[in-house]
């Protein structure tokens, strides 16, 4: 992984969200930034578009669940717990924010995960309705094979790496700008974001990486945080 250094600004989405043409380019700089290998993304996407194939892809369920609505993106930030006051309209976790939620009694709408903070109460709320949006990357085959059987109920599959027939990329690197980026792709009326902390320090050096990324990708649609 590269040194970081000061954010560079993205070019903004055409659409103000990422279509495949334009998020390529992103995505490139991405694998150089961390030396990612692209054909690892890629074999991953092909497996979950096999098991998508087969248990069905959830899409329309989550265009439903935004179209139109007020979306609050929820990160797993400390900062969470005294934020939720703010929540508005339905609810994005990103990973194990959906936790925190939970135990509030808040039943977020959608998770968005690449499994990587998976337990069973994942597949817990997956059966009482939250859609689960599951990215498939290089890094985490094992996973979607131990996981995405276990989801009944609605599932949606991304990827990082070119879109397939049932394994979608509506831009986004971590889990919660991946929330908002595919928030506004399926015509969010608002996004609203809590429990996002990009300047934590007390974090391993690929978490950093990770947090200047999203803080780059996020400013490119409007997020400056």
């Amino acid at each position: 992984m590269k040194n970081q250094v000061s954010p560079e600004a993205l070019p903004e989405p055409e659409a103000g969200y990422y279509t495949w043409k334009e998020w390529e380019s992103v995505y490139d700089e991405i694998c150089e930034y961390f030396g990612f290998i692209r054909e690892e993304d890629e074999r991953a996407a092909l497996i979950l578009e096999g098991m998508a194939s087969e248990m069905g892809d959830g899409l329309s369920a989550l265009r439903d669940l935004v179209d139109g609505k007020i979306i609050t993106v929820c990160g797993n930030a400390p900062c969470l717990r005294e934020e939720l006051p703010l929540i508005e309209g339905n609810v994005m976790a990103a990973d194990a924010a959906s936790e925190v939620l939970f135990s509030e009694g808040i039943l977020p709408a959608a998770v968005f995960t690449d499994l990587d903070g998976a337990t069973d109460l994942y597949v817990r709320m997956n059966e009482t309705g939250t859609i689960m949006v599951v990215h498939a990357h290089g890094d985490n085959i094992p996973l979607l094979y131990n996981w995405v059987p276990r989801f009944s109920g609605t599932s949606v599959y991304t990827t990082q790496s070119a879109p397939l027939m049932h394994v979608h990329n509506f831009g986004g690197f971590t889990d919660g700008d991946r929330a908002v980026c595919t928030a506004m792709a399926l015509g969010a009326k608002d996004v609203r974001i809590i429990g996002f902390d990009l300047d934590d320090q007390d974090v391993e050096p690929m978490k950093r990486g990770k947090l200047y990324w999203a803080r780059r990708i996020l400013a490119s649609i409007g997020y400056e945080i």
